[in-house]
């Protein structure tokens, strides 16, 4: 079943409203047509709306409201991806991933060995297509909200931004220990928002972790191998997710 969000107040009563860019792939790429069933989310409650589309007109697809899904599509806690600047095009796979496994905002950091260095409308650009990346990911994985990708950071300023969670993870190659991880991963509450760092093909510099262990940020390890900062963050995500969820 295809997916689509709406803002609060295109579901009004039984009726729900699709207008902007949905009614073009509604209409002329899915070929949906009256009677069929779609999913909708208003992006805020968590809430799934079953519809049944009965109009398709030039500018909106016009839906009853079939029942209402109250079950969270959401893990029960906030979780930050902190991630350091990867080359190519690998920003798109790991939001595409990220917001799969649950992640709740993305935040592209510029660490000291980010090879890629974005500034201007360069970085306006990119941060507007990978949040349509996370949109669609959304869309896809039948989340009850779409997950923000925010500008690009500096390192010290991600720190900062980082403080109100209070549980916040670095993995750091150096870490040692497998049990601290263990440790801090079976002590996860829901309803805490986690923050989790992660680094640029390069890895982090030394001052960048000191700066982030100085702010309260907890070196882990992920095991004994070095893992590609693609695949790092899904590791991470992938053991909250299924720690916390029910």
């Amino acid at each position: 079943m295809y997916q689509f969000f709406v803002e609060p107040d295109q579901i009004q009563g039984r009726r729900v409203v699709i207008t902007g860019r949905d009614v073009n792939h509604i209409k002329n790429v899915l070929r949906m047509k009256p009677g069929d069933e779609i999913s909708v989310s208003n992006g805020a409650d968590g809430k799934e709306y079953r519809c049944g589309i009965e109009e398709l007109t030039e500018d909106r697809i016009l839906c009853e409201l079939r029942f209402i899904k109250e079950e969270s599509m959401e893990l029960p806690s906030r979780v930050y991806l902190f991630q350091g600047l990867p080359k190519g095009d690998k920003m798109e796979l790991i939001i595409q991933k990220a917001v799969e496994l649950g992640v709740y905002e993305i935040i592209p950091v510029a660490c000291k060995r980010a090879v890629v260095k974005l500034d201007g409308k360069k970085a306006a650009n990119k941060t507007a297509r990978w949040q349509g990346i996370a949109e669609a990911a959304a869309k896809q994985s039948r989340r009850g909200m779409i997950p923000q990708v925010r500008e690009v950071m500096g390192f010290r300023e991600a720190v900062s931004y980082s403080g109100c969670a209070p549980v916040r993870m670095i993995p750091y190659e150096l870490a040692r220990g497998m049990d601290k991880t263990r440790e801090l991963v079976n002590n996860l509450k829901p309803g805490e928002d986690i923050a989790v760092f992660i680094g640029p093909e390069g890895g982090f510099a030394e001052e960048e972790i000191e700066q982030a262990v100085c702010a309260g940020v907890i070196p882990v390890t992920l095991g004994k191998r070095i893992l590609r900062t693609e695949t790092a963050g899904m590791t991470v995500l992938s053991i909250i997710m299924y720690h916390l969820e029910d």
